[in-house]
């Protein structure tokens, strides 16, 4: 192969993809050639938003749909009208994700399934529905977006971490199930992005004062940073093509060094 990590000619389905690390990956994706960029939101407000954003960055090859990833009957449809109006899905990224920054005993059942749905059940249903052609054309790529998360626990995030820890080892059971397909499907597991969702625990304090997480977190990264979103861009485009056709059911974890580093020593 001239270029293992071309994507030309490739179709990309993005959950989620309207801001931050979706959006980044799929100005990768762009980069490297991929054909068309698919992304759905769950709000016509949200989708005409993304929408903008893409044409400000100057990407054309997008289309953007309506759709909730845990509504398994609304994901079905939309991948058949994917198949029908841009083609083969031959990536699918499971970026679609939220958290709820709150005590476990304080939390409503509620409040925990909803992140469970989305940020869990939501890639099981979308993965379920591309797999039948990917394994009839014998070739497809799964990327899904898992955290620290995955391996760690944190106060307030019991599940955001339950979910991501199921969609670690949901992405080694597909590896497990659907290799023989030519099927790869890995994971990648951020780690302190700067994106809007983060963006609370950025806010400088009242008195002008850093606040006390983004201290913790500058302090816990090797880097000595919170990451970019476009510096997922490469890794994504990695296991999104050729040159990642050996590599299957892994997690590259993209945090800036933060599961290897154990922490400063207090002065």
């Amino acid at each position: 192969m001239i270029n293992p990590f071309s994507l030309e000619g490739k179709n990309a389905w993005i959950t989620g993809a309207a801001y931050g690390i979706g959006f980044a990956i799929a100005k990768a994706f762009v980069e490297a050639g991929a054909k068309t960029i698919v992304f759905n939101v769950r709000h016509e407000e949200a989708l005409q938003k993304a929408l903008e954003a893409y044409k400000e960055a100057g990407i054309s090859n997008v289309k953007g749909y309506i759709c909730d990833v845990t509504d398994e009957g609304a994901v079905k449809a939309l991948v058949e009208k994917i198949h029908a109006e841009v083609g083969n899905i031959d990536i699918l990224v499971n970026n679609a994700g939220i958290i709820k920054r709150i005590p476990m005993h304080e939390m409503k059942r509620s409040e925990f399934q909803q992140v469970i749905d989305i940020d869990l059940v939501g890639p099981y249903i979308c993965a379920s529905a591309v797999l039948p052609e990917m394994m009839e054309r014998r070739e497809g790529k799964i990327i899904n977006v898992c955290s620290m998360m995955s391996e760690l626990g944190r106060e307030t995030v019991s599940a955001y971490a339950a979910a991501k820890g199921g969609l670690k080892m949901l992405t080694r059971n597909i590896c497990s199930e659907y290799g023989e397909y030519n099927i790869q499907c890995n994971g990648i597991g951020p780690g302190y992005i700067a994106t809007p969702q983060t963006a609370p625990l950025r806010e400088p304090q009242p008195d002008g004062s850093r606040h006390p997480f983004d201290s913790f977190i500058c302090a816990k990264t090797p880097a000595g940073r919170w990451l970019d979103p476009e510096e997922l861009g490469g890794p994504a485009v990695f296991l999104a093509s050729h040159a990642s056709d050996g590599v299957n059911g892994h997690i590259l974890y993209v945090d800036g060094g933060i599961l290897a580093y154990i922490g400063k020593q207090p002065k």
